[in-house]
């Protein structure tokens, strides 16, 4: 799977309420399915389900132990896409430092920003 597509996987399944909070479950430590499904309203099948979409975005790997299939959450996944927002939220810390940055010099010289809403006219 090309970056891309691992993100948007990532996305894809960081999207449901469900899949988020089976991951949060699984930052705890490993888990399995019935372990799982404990707190939710939905039958196992259902929760198969969702670990499925983790599994394919790489978020949740499962390995076998004996009877049990624990399920552990891989961080590779999660740091790519920390990294894919950092990247925007160093661009709007820019950008909004760049207007502190004005809004100093303007202060300095006096001026005043406008009350009014741009784009309006009278």
């Amino acid at each position: 799977m090309q970056a891309a597509q691992h993100l948007d996987a990532t996305f894809a399944a960081l999207s449901d309420p469900t899949r988020r909070a089976i991951l949060a479950r699984l930052a705890n430590g490993e888990a399995s399915v019935m372990e799982l499904a404990e707190p939710f309203a939905m039958s196992q099948p259902a929760i198969s389900k969702h670990l499925k979409v983790l599994e394919r975005a790489g978020l949740i790997s499962r390995s076998r132990e004996a009877q049990r299939r624990p399920c552990r959450m891989e961080p590779g996944p999660l740091a790519e896409a920390t990294e894919w927002i950092e990247r925007y939220r160093r661009i709007w810390e820019g950008n909004y430092q760049r207007l502190d940055d004005l809004l100093s010099e303007m202060k300095a010289v006096g001026g005043k920003p406008s009350t009014e809403p741009q784009g309006e006219t009278r």
